[in-house]
């Protein structure tokens, strides 16, 4: 949709200060702003419009608006005005990393305490391999009556292996064929490109073995999708002092049931968007009960084809523009640490100085 630079303005206004408030923005409150040069009608004209394209809700008849999903992406996308940390907030980030000689995965949880602390909201953080997984190789092996081992070599010479029980039962030969099958047709493949229609296809080329393809393809996608370090998720309960959940305690329930480590591991692989920052608004994420909360995740290298992720969740009505410079800073800054070639240069102050203290 394309729209009109007033309605783009007007957009951001209602974004801003709903994100201020947590209150509907009425066309008085975009009025009284010092760069808002048209009235309060033409302001209320242009409400419904947005609303009309579904970039704006109204949660009653006589209150104002609010950003809808939509809405907030596309204030992401295109209306977000990037978010300068002051020297102060600098000079904390700056202290909470001082963590150089720390183990990784202790640092790791570290900072996820120092993001949760800095952005008063959960955050996680995870370690994953920079590129997919894919299956180099599949072995069958008959264990005994009624069950079989499963071999699965991945790139990067991970081998994983699991007990199967036979809803079938099968002979040497036709779990020989079955291999056969699978290293013909599954190899060198990420989990994104193993389709519906190849699967039909090995089924039919697996002849009396066919039932074990579920199975074999069940364990195959959930290794080549878990291909990450420990989790580590922190300060749930700041979800509390959000107004959202302050008087909504099944809704907080929900979202506290659903955001675990195993739900945050699967993260990295449904990003919906290249680049080093991501967002999940609403809807888009990946459980029905987030569907009223965004994620926003920044990624930064480690070496040995090793990638972290920090990354916090909140309300759909987050400070975008500020958590992602904070995130920013910390993954660039964390970057740094890691760099083998010089792994004790000072993190930057956000003018590109370097911090001296």
């Amino acid at each position: 949709m394309e729209l009109t630079e007033r309605q783009k303005q007007i957009l951001r206004a209602v974004v801003d200060i709903y994100i201020s408030t947590a209150e509907p923005v009425g066309s008085k409150a975009i009025a009284a702003l010092p760069d808002v040069s048209f009235s309060s009608a033409t302001i209320r004209n242009e409400m419904a419009e947005l609303t009309q394209l579904g970039l704006l809700e109204q949660p009653h008849t006589s209150a104002g608006r609010i950003p809808s999903p939509a809405g907030y992406r596309l204030y992401i996308d295109e209306l977000m005005q990037d978010y300068r940390l002051s020297l102060d907030e600098t000079r904390s980030l700056n202290e909470a990393l001082e963590l150089k000689s720390q183990e990784f995965d202790k640092m790791m949880s570290q900072v996820g305490k120092l993001v949760s602390k800095m952005t008063n909201l959960p955050a996680y953080t995870v370690a994953s391999r920079r590129s997919e997984a894919v299956a180099k190789h599949f072995d069958l092996i008959m264990a005994g009556p009624g069950s079989i081992i499963l071999v699965l070599m991945l790139s990067g010479e991970v081998v994983k292996n699991k007990l199967v029980k036979l809803p079938v039962n099968v002979s040497e030969a036709e779990l020989k064929l079955l291999s056969a099958v699978l290293n013909a047709s599954l190899t060198d493949l990420t989990a994104d490109e193993i389709s519906g229609e190849l699967l039909e296809k090995i089924s039919r080329s697996a002849g009396s073995a066919a039932p074990l393809v579920p199975l074999v393809m069940d364990f195959t996608l959930e290794s080549l999708r878990q291909q990450h370090g420990d989790v580590h998720l922190t300060g749930q309960m700041r979800l509390l002092g959000q107004p959202e959940y302050r008087d909504a305690a099944e809704k907080a329930q929900e979202v506290f049931e659903t955001l675990d480590e195993d739900m945050l591991s699967n993260l990295p692989a449904v990003l919906p968007r290249d680049g080093p920052v991501q967002f999940l608004v609403g809807p888009e994420n990946v459980a029905k009960e987030l569907k009223d909360t965004s994620v926003v995740m920044m990624r930064f290298d480690i070496g040995d084809g090793m990638q972290g992720t920090i990354g916090v969740v909140g309300p759909t009505r987050m400070e975008y523009a500020k958590i992602t410079a904070k995130l920013g800073y910390f993954a660039e800054n964390l970057g740094r640490m890691f760099q083998k070639t010089n792994p004790n240069l000072p993190p930057k102050l956000p003018d590109g100085s370097e911090n001296e203290e």
